[in-house]
């Protein structure tokens, strides 16, 4: 897929306000601090479309993105820790829930994953709430440039094991790297084909 032209189109904190469309939406989502906006600039080729920061919880909004006016990118508030006060982070996880619940023409969550680290309960809680909702979701594994491969590997085996405890099946898993812009055309690709598989391309 080639991305001839993304744009912003709104922000907002409730579902009700988001573009009424059928177009098909692609969230994503992540833990602060998971370079959730570095991926989405990387995947656009647009260095400045989503806001990146080195402080956790920049994003605090419902965003979203027209790409090649054939479907939407949608930004969605990361989860857990967040130089925020509680009262925000409970905001945040009831638009992001009933963004999850409402919103039809939701396609796939990509969740991300921080590559370098351990399995970490609030990723595997969010997975779970995916899960019991009926929302389809791929795991995107962020920051792999920042190791070696070997501890790439090693980590994604824990996250799988971890999963399996619950699981039965896994979903489709990818492994990013912004800086290096590892994984785009594989990313790009499963949009791709699920607009196809959609009848939307």
């Amino acid at each position: 897929m080639i991305i001839k032209e993304a744009k912003f189109i709104c922000s907002n904190t409730e579902v009700a306000k988001c573009p009424e469309t059928n177009l098909p939406e692609y969230a994503f989502i992540g833990r602060s601090n998971v370079g959730k906006s570095s991926l989405i600039n990387m995947l656009t080729e647009r260095s400045k479309l989503a806001k990146t920061s080195s402080l956790p919880g920049k994003t605090q909004l419902i965003n979203h993105f027209l790409i090649n006016e054939n479907w939407y990118l949608v930004d969605l508030p990361g989860y857990g820790w967040a130089r925020v006060s509680q009262t925000s982070r409970e905001k945040w996880s009831k638009m992001v829930k009933a963004y999850l619940r409402n919103r039809k023409n939701l396609a796939c969550v990509f969740l991300l994953i921080d590559s370098r680290l351990e399995p970490q309960k609030s990723d595997l809680d969010f997975i779970q709430l995916l899960g019991e909702m009926g929302v389809p979701f791929v795991l995107v594994f962020t920051k792999s440039d920042k190791q070696s491969i070997q501890k790439t590997q090693a980590n994604i085996a824990g996250f799988k094991r971890a999963l399996l405890q619950t699981w039965e099946e896994l979903p489709p898993l990818y492994v990013t790297s912004s800086a290096e812009k590892n994984g785009r055309e594989e990313l790009l690709q499963f949009i791709e084909q699920t607009n196809v598989e959609l009848g939307k391309n």
